[in-house]
């Protein structure tokens, strides 16, 4: 069952919501315009309820859900409503007015017509709105919001109706001119939306009744079961949906903020703490629950397929615009903060550091650069991903190669048991004596490595054991595994896909997990590491306190309902209360004797099943609770008594291809001349460039060398010198044009060797362009950078005439508008949208000066770290647009924490640094190093270890020096 979605808020919902957004400088202050989401049970409590909402000028008034404002005959009707269900009527009279052989793949088209406009449809036209505000242009272009007595009004006819339409829907409290544009716009957005979503599901049902049939020899009790299991589900996923709402309110049920955010205090509660994404997770319960009812595998799968729709729609829709409106980047980390509060660097190492390395404090944390889990990590020039490949293929030909005859079934099977025993009870052993003498630390540093190597070290062994575990089990299911010869057979297809199911739902539960916890939760580093005991749940774990007790093991029976196998019921039973004595006896000690009485005695899907049961139950449960205490902590004392005697006796960084398609753009925009360039005379724009100038030391010496190769004079016959700009500043572009120019002109910067032509431009501009007068395009990004647009030039400079005919402005470049690389370039103006030129720039050449020890200033040590540093923040300072959140004043202060979020910025610096250097990082380690004096020493390190010479005349591309951060070190 598929209503309006309501994640958008609520993952304002598990992450960080702010309680009073910061005021965007070109927001209002909100006036009292309406009530929204309480309904007042009279008029002076209406009064007093105002919701504020963060609109352009403006706040919300009162909207009622879908199904209400529709169906119910206590709220006034209009055509749309009319609209709508004369479609609704149209989709039942066709299920009986078609044959029954056609209902079936009618219906299903339909439906999956319907879906396709809500998750890809809906999806786009929020992405733009999200991203470019997109909708809200357009309802500003078309002038159907304006004031008639303004003069902008172009569709009287059509504004009118819309009126008509919105003000029937909300008589009370709402005016349709005094209405803030963002609200208005959402109003429109919102018919749209419940005619898709309710046809959806109204298609849905139809499709479902088309293909609804009872199974052969089906007896009385399994079709109970059958009906009573679809109800059941049913039921949960109505529930689901209601309890979203009353939670949210229709403000983030219709994605409102994507179009103006509230000014209030949102809590949320009961099905919110019950699953992530309630409403695209447990809330197409519904789908599978009229699956069952039906007793089609046709329906399942639509379903599947559906459901499978709706997660690409949280994904690449929602998730994003959450993390841009929600997950704000935290404030830049103060030097001073924290030396005054006690906090140890995170980025710090404890292994001996040269002479002139900054001060860096006692280790806290490891290093999270070179990190293991996931393909993008993959390093075969570490010993240990090379020796888990190794493996990986050993066990593949030795399950692809050898016979499914018993001896070999039971090999594997005795091999996966073998395997999990070590994972863990052997694994499980070493975490406890490191958890209560630090064993395993003590040992490494016995022989002078370490607390960092030992993390290392164990990372490896944990990772190979969890790798190996999961690798044995599954080719030892393949061996115990037969192709059914009949899937039409009893349940055998049932079983396959909800086996398959389970398993997706393990590898999604692994995924939640180390999205929590990362790299040092996943690997258990607060059993290795001291630091200030801080527990917070979030994620997954905001709604389980141990999510592998039991989804975490869903794919391992997921494999015996594949197989139907009793050896692989056996395995996984004993995987599982395996994995449970592990977090019963290893885990849990050790996050008691860590976090103490911070530890959460129920997590959120516990406390909501408790708050839903009736007061019998809830008492029953408590004596029930109580029992089950008592003879827990009993068995714990034995256990504790007896644990004595018990322990007795037992990523090469790939690098990023994807600048050589910035820098040869792949993509050809074959464009024919516009045919209203008549009248337009080429001389008459201009284009001048102004940025700042590289230093002397790029303009001279062994720089000369260098140019000539590029094919470019540093002075030309004309007499002009060639401008050579610094890499990553922002460029100014002055340009002029008659007056009557193409309000719909642009420019685009371009490098110099991409465009034979002169007349036309034809490759795409890859986003590095600009409109030279704004709000003429449907993107916001159109119109960043615009400075001055159509300012008249003074009679001397426009004509000799006298008469004013040309106009100029000023565009700024700057940002990902730049190419990040080096290289000679030009702007283009063109005109009208297209790619006819109307001028050209003067080329201009981006370069870094590579960095010469000879002019380098030697401090009193003998090194030339200053030096270094102080040739280094100004690039860095350029990398980070000289944002100031992100961008450093002085080489000791933090980066800003938008540079760990986006690898855009590290990519950036670790490009400068290789032209400058010669030395090639990954970028995880600028995110480490958080500071230029840090990154500096880095490179001084990288130097003395490699011995590579400041002096050296070899180019950087001939020296390929790829480190992480350990290398270092």
């Amino acid at each position: 069952m598929d209503l309006p979605p309501v994640q958008t808020t609520a993952e304002l919902r598990e992450r960080s919501l702010p309680q009073h957004p910061k005021q965007d400088k070109k927001l209002e202050p909100a006036f009292n315009y309406g009530e929204s989401h309480n309904e007042p049970s009279n008029p002076t409590e209406e009064k007093e309820k105002k919701t504020f909402g963060r609109t352009t000028d403006g706040t919300i008034p009162h909207t009622h859900d879908m199904v209400s404002q529709l169906l119910s005959p206590k709220h006034p009707k209009n055509w749309s409503d009319a609209f709508v269900l004369a479609i609704l009527a149209l989709h039942i009279l066709a299920l009986f007015a078609l044959p029954s052989s056609l209902r079936v793949p009618v219906f299903a088209t339909i439906f999956l017509f319907w879906r396709t406009c809500y998750n890809l449809g809906i999806g786009y036209l929020l992405r733009i709105q999200s991203n470019h505000r997109r909708l809200v242009f357009w309802a500003k272009k078309s002038g159907i919001f304006e004031d008639p007595d303004c003069g902008k009004l172009r569709h009287p006819i059509l504004r009118e109706i819309i009126k008509r339409e919105l003000e029937t829907k909300l008589p009370h409290d709402y005016e349709f001119e005094k209405a803030p544009i963002e609200y208005n716009t959402w109003l429109l957005f919102r018919r749209v939306v419940d005619l898709i979503l309710l046809c959806d599901f109204v298609s849905y049902c139809l499709f479902a009744i088309a293909c609804a049939s009872r199974p052969a020899d089906e007896g009385i009790i399994v079709a109970a079961a059958r009906w009573l299991g679809g109800l059941a589900l049913f039921g949960f996923n109505l529930w689901v949906k209601l309890d979203a709402h009353r939670v949210v309110k229709d403000y983030a049920w219709y994605w409102g903020d994507f179009f103006f955010l509230i000014d209030q205090e949102l809590t949320f509660d009961g099905v919110f703490e019950m699953a992530p994404h309630p409403m695209y997770s447990v809330g197409y319960a519904g789908y599978y629950g009229i699956s069952l009812m039906a007793a089609s595998y046709t329906v399942l799968f639509i379903s599947i397929l559906a459901h499978a729709a709706q997660f690409a729609f949280l994904i690449f829709v929602e998730n994003p615009h959450i993390e841009k409106i929600y997950n704000k980047p935290p404030p830049r980390r103060r030097l001073d903060s924290l030396q005054s509060g006690g906090e140890a660097n995170r980025n710090s190492q404890d292994t001996p550091l040269l002479k002139n390395s900054p001060s860096l404090n006692a280790l806290s944390f490891p290093s999270d650069v070179h990190n293991l889990i996931g393909i993008r990590n993959i390093d075969f020039f570490r010993v240990t991903d090379t020796f888990i490949l190794l493996l990986l293929i050993y066990m593949f030909f030795l399950t692809a190669l050898t016979p499914s005859t018993p001896f070999y079934q039971v090999f594997f099977v005795i091999n996966a048991a073998l395997w999990r025993m070590w994972y863990s009870v052997g694994i499980g052993f070493i975490l406890n004596r490191q958890s209560e003498k630090k064993w395993w630390t003590r040992h490494f540093l016995k022989f002078g490595e370490s607390t960092e190597e030992a993390w290392r070290q164990w990372k490896g062994l944990y990772h190979m054991s969890m790798i190996m575990s999961h690798a044995s089990f599954i080719a030892s299911s393949w061996k115990m595994y037969t192709v059914p010869h009949d899937w039409g057979y009893g349940l055998t297809l049932l079983k396959h896909v909800l086996g398959i199911m389970l398993v997706t739902l393990q590898a999604w539960t692994a995924f939640s997990i180390y999205d929590s916890l990362g790299e040092f939760g996943w690997f258990f580093g607060d059993f290795f590491f001291v630091h200030a005991p801080k527990l917070t749940y979030s994620g997954i774990y905001r709604y389980l306190n141990n999510p592998e007790r039991v989804i975490g093991l869903a794919g391992i029976w997921g494999a015996v309902l594949i197989t139907g196998s009793i050896p692989i019921f056996l395995l996984a039973l004993m995987s599982h209360i395996f994995t449970l004595a592990s977090i019963q006896f290893v885990e849990r000690p050790h996050m008691q004797k860590l976090y103490g009485r911070n530890l959460r005695r129920e997590a959120g899907l516990v406390r909501s099943l408790r708050r839903s049961l009736p007061p019998p139950l809830k008492q029953w449960q408590g004596n029930v609770d109580k029992v089950l205490g008592e003879a827990a902590d009993f068995f714990e004392d034995f256990i504790e008594s007896a644990r004595p005697k018990f322990a007795a006796g037992v990523d090469l960084f790939v690098k990023d291809t994807t600048k050589f398609f910035n820098q040869y753009p792949a993509r050809i925009s074959l464009m024919k001349l516009a045919p209203d360039l008549a009248g337009f005379n080429p001389s008459d724009y201009s284009l001048e460039i102004e940025g700042t100038a590289i230093s002397a030391l790029a303009a001279s010496g062994k720089e000369m060398e260098e140019k000539v190769e590029v094919g470019i004079s540093m002075d030309s016959p004309n007499g002009y010198r060639t401008l050579m700009f610094e890499y990553g500043t922002p460029i100014k572009v002055k340009w002029s044009a008659p007056h009557n120019h193409s309000r719909k002109d642009w420019i685009g910067l371009y490098m110099v060797v991409d465009n034979p032509s002169r007349v036309v431009t034809r490759v795409a501009s890859a986003g590095r362009w600009t409109a030279v007068c704004p709000v003429e395009y449907d993107s916001s990004t159109a119109d960043e950078g615009i400075w001055l647009s159509d300012v008249p030039l003074s009679t001397t400079e426009s004509s000799q005439d006298g008469e004013n005919h040309h106009v100029y402005g000023e565009v700024i470049f700057s940002g990902d508008k730049l190419w990040w690389t080096q290289g000679v370039f030009e702007f283009r103006y063109h005109h009208d949208g297209n790619h006819s030129v109307m001028s050209i720039s003067l080329p201009f050449e981006v370069r870094i000066p590579r960095f010469n020890e000879d002019d380098a200033q030697v401090d009193t040590t003998g090194s030339i770290q200053c030096a270094v540093e102080k040739a280094l923040l100004p690039v860095v300072r350029n990398c980070f647009d000289r944002d100031p959140e992100i961008a450093p004043q002085t080489s000791d202060e933090f980066f800003g924490s938008l540079v760990e979020r986006d690898g855009k910025y590290a990519k950036r610096v670790v490009f400068a640094v290789h032209q400058m250097f010669g030395i090639e990082f990954a970028p995880g380690v600028v995110q480490a190093d958080g500071t230029v004096k840090k990154l500096a020493w880095r490179i001084c390190n990288a130097k003395k270890v490699l011995h590579v010479s400041f002096r050296s005349n070899i180019h950087p591309n001939d020296t390929k020096l790829i480190f992480t951060q350990h290398a270092m070190l």
